[in-house]
């Protein structure tokens, strides 16, 4: 007897996640995880917020907490602060009632929820396709392939300069079809670090309403690009107020350290017209259902705790603290990784380490010069140069940089 399933093939091991498997076999006492999407403090461990252990202590003290189920579309008014923080709290689409927010598994269910229902709602009598820079998070393509919608792809990083590829972006955006839908990352875009300026966002704005181009701002850094909340939020902000239709995908993973709690929020913003309010009510009704039929209710602990920080002024101020304490700590480690490749006089210009932004930079090293430093020196990244700056500290600092100034030399691009 034979299985029917036996044509099933062996999917290929996550390389990220083999990556963090082959950090934590390897034995040697200098290696480094320079792969790991998550903060760590100087230490190299993780960091629980101190404003999270606040939340977490009332929690466990509060007499009427139980295991009850959340409404379909999650904790209300966690949801609701969620929306306030992406959007501002004077959004007159907040005002307006132009929003609808579900709480989702993350920013991963975020973007999976946007695009289930995207494939079932959004007009693409062409077939158009949702693009995604290149590159982009690697889950971006597997989440939409997965709910089978197109995918197209616009240029993004420029090689040469270790920047934005402004111009290929661009003239992606003005030959794409009318109506086709635009994976953007709000800030600190990973796996780069690179991210437009406030002009170049608003001549993106430009053409994307030229072209009638929907907007989906997916959100997983808010607070660890630049420290500041409102300033990491300014893109998203600002398709909001030249009246776009659109979604967004917010995490709280990262910049709340809730990483296996899996607090997400989907937004929907609808634009400025006469029936938004009753196209707002219809449009999470359909999310609604969409969320019952996958998940059924949303988990609820992290949510309770973001939930609690969001809406406490004190706690609320404590956290943008702690956010600024990281995101400062990141901002060191880029300053302190390119002085110490100056002083040894590196090859090459490292400029861009500092010029890039967030919890990633792409540095520009080969495959083989990667393959090398975790082969010789157990310095652990992803194959295209992708490092983590959490995983930089002033214990570590020396011997990285070390090891990227001798496979550098020895293995020239």
């Amino acid at each position: 007897m034979t299985s029917a399933f036996s044509h099933v093939p062996l999917a290929p091991p996550d390389p990220l996640f083999g990556l963090i498997a082959a950090h934590k076999a390897d034995t040697h006492p200098d290696k480094v995880d320079l792969g790991v999407g998550a903060y760590r403090d100087d230490d190299a461990k993780p960091w629980v917020l101190p404003v999270v252990k606040k939340a977490d202590a009332l929690l466990r003290d509060d007499p009427d907490l139980n295991h009850e189920y959340l409404p379909i579309a999650g904790l209300q008014t966690f949801t609701s602060a969620a929306a306030r923080l992406i959007l501002g709290a004077d959004s007159p689409a907040l005002a307006e009632k132009r929003v609808c927010s579900v709480q989702t598994i993350s920013g991963t269910g975020a973007v999976h929820t946007g695009a289930r229902f995207l494939a079932k709602f959004y007009p693409r009598p062409q077939n158009q396709a949702v693009y995604i820079s290149d590159p982009t998070w690697a889950n971006h393509q597997q989440i939409l392939d997965n709910v089978d919608l197109p995918v197209a792809k616009y240029p993004y990083y420029h090689a040469a300069s270790r920047g934005l590829d402004f111009a290929g972006l661009t003239s992606a955006l003005r030959s794409a079809p009318e109506g086709s839908v635009v994976l953007l990352h709000a800030c600190a875009h990973n796996p780069t670090g690179v991210d437009p300026s406030r002009d170049q966002w608003k001549e993106i704005a430009v053409i994307m309403r030229e072209r009638k181009l929907f907007p989906f701002f997916d959100c997983a850094y808010q607070g660890f690009a630049s420290g500041d909340l409102d300033n990491d939020a300014w893109a998203v902000r600002y398709f909001v107020e030249q009246g776009f239709e659109l979604c967004i995908a917010q995490s709280f993973s990262k910049n709340l350290g809730l990483y296996s709690e899996r607090a997400g929020v989907f937004h929907f913003v609808s634009p400025p017209v006469a029936d938004a309010a009753d196209a707002t009510t219809r449009i999470g009704s359909q999310l609604a259902i969409v969320q019952r039929s996958e998940i059924s209710n949303p988990p609820a602990y992290g949510a309770r705790i973001a939930d609690k920080v969001l809406n406490d002024k004190v706690l609320f101020d404590e956290w943008k603290e702690q956010l600024r304490t990281m995101a400062g700590r990141i901002i060191d480690m880029r300053e302190t990784l390119v002085q110490k490749l100056t002083e040894l006089g590196t090859p090459g210009d490292w400029s861009h380490v500092t010029k890039q932004i967030g919890m990633f930079s792409f540095t520009g090293l080969t495959e083989k010069q990667v393959l090398r430093l975790r082969e010789e020196a157990h310095i652990y990244m992803t194959k295209n140069g992708r490092i983590s700056m959490a995983g930089l500290n002033s214990h570590n600092a020396d011997y990285v940089a070390a090891a990227i100034d001798k496979v550098v030399r020895e293995l020239p691009e």
